[in-house]
């Protein structure tokens, strides 16, 4: 499972099929990391710094963060894509393909003034939410998202 948690500064990202349990997020940040509950990640219990720092002690790599840069990421079902915007401009999506086997993401792009700020990932992961609320299964013929999903 994939998921996203955001606030207005930072996005953490989860992947629970790399997680082990080693609780460094937990013992790092308990106000934050709040295993047994739904959503089990609450990022406006702590400080920015404190979630940080506890999101970088996870030995498995299961928790990641970055900085949001003011950059919101959205589902765009209709059209079968992530759609990344920046005051209001698109400036990123992730485009995939309905199957009966599933969906198959074979396109991710992020325009080149805003590259390196981990947008890409961000629209992968909004994808594989997506999915997985739609239980369905996710491929991906895009290089960049099969990287993601191998993660």
């Amino acid at each position: 499972m994939h998921r996203t948690y955001e606030n207005v500064d930072i996005v953490v990202f989860w992947n629970s099929d790399k997680c082990f349990h080693a609780k460094r997020c937990v013992n790092g940040s308990p106000k934050t990391f709040c295993p047994g509950q739904k959503p089990w990640i609450k990022l406006d219990r702590a400080e920015t710094k404190e979630i940080w720092q506890a999101i970088i002690q996870c030995p498995s790599g299961a928790l990641t963060c970055l900085y949001r840069h003011d950059i919101d990421v959205s589902i765009d079902p209709e059209n079968f894509r992530s759609v990344a915007t920046y005051k209001g401009k698109e400036i990123g999506e992730c485009d995939y393909q309905v199957a009966e086997s599933g969906y198959n993401i074979y396109h991710t792009a992020v325009s080149p003034d805003h590259q390196g700020k981990g947008i890409a990932k961000r629209l992968v992961y909004k994808v594989l939410e997506q999915a997985e609320r739609d239980c369905v299964n996710v491929t991906a013929t895009c290089s960049y998202a099969r990287k993601v999903m191998e993660e």
